[in-house]
């Protein structure tokens, strides 16, 4: 059965993955470290793990397979989930696989040897706008409808 695993911590899509997630009837784990509020849905689930750094990250990739879909803008993670066979997602609805993470791995390194060398040098600062909203939620549900073809 597919499961769409939410890295909730700083998600901007939690309430539009939960509306594609009621209308395809497809269980929704929100994973945290705390600080959420238990949802009412009962197709939802939030799951709080122990503080600390990745701890949200490494349920995600322990649990998340063939036929899942994961929303996530950490590129490792997105690379763990890739290799387990997991469909996964960014927030702005573009999707990574095995034929694009390790470009997406290789420019996160990259930012952030620039940002080390010049600690001035700034973000693309780019909000989250209702295109990006859209092509997420087009985006999800192609991804949710194939997952499900996958198991």
């Amino acid at each position: 059965m597919t499961v769409l695993y939410i890295d909730a911590d700083a998600c901007p899509v939690k309430a539009e993955a939960e509306r594609v997630a009621t209308r395809n009837k497809v269980p929704m784990k929100l994973v945290c470290n705390g600080g959420l509020r238990p949802p009412a849905n009962p197709l939802v689930e939030l799951v709080i793990v122990a503080e600390g750094a990745d701890e949200a990250d490494k349920w995600i990739a322990d649990n998340a397979g063939v036929g899942d879909v994961v929303v996530t803008s950490d590129m490792p993670l997105a690379a763990r989930c890739v290799e387990n066979g997991a469909r996964v997602l960014r927030h702005n609805g573009e999707r990574l696989t095995q034929a694009n993470i390790g470009a997406q791995l290789a420019m996160r390194d990259l930012m952030a040897d620039i940002r080390a060398a010049d600690p001035f040098t700034q973000g693309s600062g780019k909000g989250f706008t209702k295109a990006d909203r859209s092509r997420f939620l087009d985006a999800l549900e192609r991804e949710i409808r194939g997952a499900q073809k996958d198991t």
